[in-house]
């Protein structure tokens, strides 16, 4: 199968004043976040990528963008409402310190996968729809460039926190132990028998995650884990 690079948009405006963006229209990259999304397209301009899918949010796409633009390729720029942020509801837009102190939140730390939002999604409708997206389009991309093919998902902190947490296997209460900065790249190899994160987090060098050239044929993607950790990529 391909393998999938995710991408958390840069900072925001938001998320410098500490606000809950949400679905909120109009959250632009802040002059940080435009050069943390600017490093990260230049960490992935090598690569040979072969789709960008952004969130339709403007801070995904000033970020997909990015990528693409400084790609010589110019990869294919596509948007998946299944990979939008979490609908916050009543949260949208309000101080994440006023949040804090309300009860809902001590269930969004502990127990996420009982949360609904009031006026919103729940936690797990979030993680099913963006986890079907990134199974769906890692199969189109497989069929169309090949086992070997890298893409993109640029999305938002939440959700890429739950496309992990199922890739890990872990149940969805754990996915607030998982981090994902701004502008960071984290990347999942899914097989037939279960998805491998290789990257996670990643704010250095990404050239590693080129694919190897073979002369032979390419033997397709083992479900197999290395016993004893094997030899690296």
């Amino acid at each position: 199968m391909a393998t999938l690079l995710l991408v958390r948009h840069g900072r925001s405006t938001a998320n410098d004043k500490g606000v809950l963006a949400g679905r909120a229209p109009g959250i632009l990259l802040d002059d940080l976040g435009a050069r943390q999304a600017a490093s990260t397209a230049e960490r992935l301009a090598s690569l040979p990528l072969a789709a960008v899918v952004s969130s339709p949010l403007e801070r995904c796409r000033q970020t997909a963008e990015a990528i693409v633009g400084a790609h010589a390729g110019s990869p294919a720029l596509h948007t998946d409402d299944r990979f939008t942020e979490c609908g916050y509801g009543d949260w949208t837009g309000q101080e994440l310190k006023r949040l804090a102190k309300e009860k809902l939140w001590k269930v969004v730390q502990d127990h996420p996968s009982a949360v609904t939002f009031p006026g919103g999604e729940s936690i797990r409708e979030m993680q099913a729809r963006s986890v079907a997206a990134a199974r769906d389009w890692d199969q189109r991309i497989t069929e169309q460039q090949g086992s070997d093919a890298l893409w993109v998902a640029v999305s938002h902190g939440d959700v890429i926190k739950a496309i992990l947490a199922d890739a890990l296997g872990t149940h969805l209460d754990n996915f607030q132990r998982i981090v994902v900065e701004p502008a960071t790249v984290s990347a999942i190899s899914y097989t037939p028998l279960r998805p491998f994160v290789t990257r996670y987090n990643e704010h250095g060098d990404l050239a590693g995650l080129a694919p190897k050239r073979k002369k032979r044929r390419r033997k397709a993607a083992s479900s197999d884990a290395a016993v004893g950790g094997g030899s690296g990529s």
